[in-house]
């Protein structure tokens, strides 16, 4: 007989408003799978893959910005939902990893699908709970049901991330055909409502006499989403007080009036650094993607730097940090706009000195591309700008998402973009995405390299494909990057060793997956080709380019060779 203890585990994730699981097959995670499976509140995605599944509940979480549920069986398994819970305790990200395990006796015995399972998360979850093993006490039943809340909680708290439940569970695995099976009624929940801080007038006063002094202040965003009412008073701060904004493509600032997009491009000549270094840092957001600014900051060992975040870590990226402001952005920022003082001349022509140099490099982009060549450089170029209003734009890792960091989403509405740059791994990408179309209703759009799409062909490999997924391969047959950046491409082991040819095409894969399937090898047809590939007709889809390897190189490095020289 299952253990009602396991099988209300589901009762409680679903009184914590856990609508979502992902559930991997397995024959130990059974009494899990159909806790889950059977319950009338939760919606399930059945998943063959570990890896695809624990990235695919990831877009999940991200899209709906609530935890999702990932289950799977013992061994090794367990293993498998690693490099998702890596991305999502880096990103911060709630996913509650439930996975079934061997009685505790069996570990080391030579069983089978047995491992030292206990724990194998830890490193990169906010908690791991080991599950009763047995409910003969009544006290054994009140622990695990303050266990499963505690961990749902911690998930979903001030610092929210992965936390991981093992269950060991004896056989038998499935019910008899005339065992009962339902949610116990009175089970114990423990809730922590979010409770908004609001400082006192007498600390935003402080902050202001704090801030008034300052000469150059820059505020940097990180990889985030931002809310239509942190648009507003952004757009509200910039205008009056002339802060400098900045942020890469992930941190989805493109919407406002004046916000610098370009930094990649103008931070590589050194002449134009100096005049840019501020003397007051904001920062808030996760990492940042551009190496440009991130060497730039730094570099800037005279100025302050304060990072507004409700998480209990301290971060200090650039090694300026001063002061760590427990807010959310949407109250600190609302303190600022409350006040609205009028900036120095100082302020001002520091504004207008990145507002110049971020006009510069939006024409030198245009005057770049004005002519058609067939590299992935100019094929990111026209995809950007053929993108429609209202979608999410997911950017693999490797070179798709620095392409993309170069141009932004200058006048793009609604837009959304997202990356796993968590880790920066290339593992996951195409899954997250899949994750993220579920949850959507609108368009959902992935830029992969070919190795990337590869290496997660498994995020096709289920029942729940979404109409609304757009997959674009930029395939130059190899590891493209390793020829851009400085170190491989100078070595006679570049092709072998770091670059990797493959001939594969995703035309196969396609089929596989009854997806439709475009291709194009040139960046002139492309514009038709998009509209095409974008409209709702052509339903889940992949749009494969190819492009030779050393005219990209020769393209990318003419491009950073001419940023340079003419101090854009």
């Amino acid at each position: 007989m299952i253990p009602q203890p396991i099988v209300n585990i589901a009762e409680i994730c679903a009184k914590h408003g856990i609508t979502q699981a992902v559930i991997c097959p397995g024959s130990r995670s059974a009494p899990l799978t159909l806790a889950f499976a059977r319950h009338p509140e939760i919606n399930t995605f059945v998943v063959p893959d570990e890896r695809s599944g624990g990235f695919i509940g990831l877009g999940l979480a991200q899209s709906s910005n609530k935890p999702v549920v990932l289950i799977c069986t013992s061994g090794t398994a367990a293993a498998n939902f690693y490099p998702s819970v890596i991305e999502a305790f880096y990103q911060q990200v709630p996913l509650l990893v439930l996975s079934a395990d061997r009685p505790p006796e069996w570990v080391d015995q030579q069983d089978g699908q047995t491992i030292r399972q206990q724990n194998i998360l830890q490193n990169h979850v906010l908690a791991s709970f080991q599950f009763p093993i047995s409910f003969d006490h009544p006290e054994a039943v009140w622990h695990g049901e303050k266990m499963v809340s505690e961990a749902i909680v911690t998930a979903n708290g001030t610092t929210r991330g992965p936390v991981h439940i093992n269950v060991p569970i004896r056989e038998p695995f499935y019910p008899s055909a005339d065992e009962g099976f339902g949610y116990s009624e009175n089970i114990k929940v423990i809730k922590s409502p979010q409770i908004p801080y609001e400082p006192t007038s007498e600390w935003k006063e402080a902050v202001i006499h704090e801030l008034k002094p300052y000469d150059k202040i820059l505020l940097v965003v990180g990889q985030t989403r931002i809310s239509s009412e942190l648009k507003k008073l952004l757009n509200q701060i910039q205008k009056k007080l002339k802060w400098v904004i900045v942020g890469d493509i992930t941190a989805n600032i493109h919407e406002l009036d004046h916000a610098v997009l370009h930094h990649d491009i103008l931070l590589e000549n050194e002449q134009n650094k100096k005049p840019l270094q501020p003397d007051l840092l904001i920062t808030f957001g996760q990492s940042i993607l551009s190496k440009n600014l991130k060497t730039f900051l730094r570099n800037g060992h005279s100025m302050a730097h304060w990072h507004v975040d409700t998480n209990s870590d301290v971060v200090d990226p650039f090694k300026v940090l001063t002061q760590k402001i427990a807010l959310h952005p949407e109250v600190f920022f609302d303190i600022i706009a409350s006040y609205l003082w009028e900036p120095n001349p100082k302020q001002n022509s520091y504004f207008n000195h990145w507002i110049e140099r971020d006009l510069q490099s939006t024409a030198f982009l245009q005057d770049f591309f004005k002519t058609e060549k067939a590299s992935e450089f100019h094929a990111v170029e026209r995809i950007l700008s053929g993108l429609p209003d209202h979608c999410h734009l997911h950017l693999a890792n490797s070179m798709t998402v620095r392409y993309a960091n170069y141009f932004g989403l200058k006048n793009k509405k609604q837009v959304a973009a997202w990356s796993n740059r968590g880790t920066s791994g290339i593992d996951g990408c195409v899954s997250t995405a899949v994750g993220h179309a579920i949850n959507s209703d609108d368009l959902n759009i992935i830029i992969t390299g070919d190795l990337a799409f590869f290496y997660d062909r498994n995020a096709l490999w289920h029942h729940h494909l979404p109409h609304n997924l757009r997959i674009i391969v930029l395939n130059n047959h190899g590891g493209g990057i390793f020829r851009l950046i400085n170190g491989p491409k100078q070595l006679d082991e570049l092709e072998t060793y770091f670059e990797t040819p493959q001939k594969l095409t995703a035309a196969n894969t396609a089929r596989d997956f009854g997806m439709t399937y475009f291709m194009v090898k040139s960046t002139e047809a492309l514009p038709d080709m998009l509209g095409k590939f974008f409209s709702p007709q052509a339903g889940p889809s992949i749009l494969e380019i190819e492009t030779d390897p050393k005219t990209n190189q020769q393209v990318f490095e003419a491009f950073k060779q001419k940023s340079a020289q003419k101090g854009v």
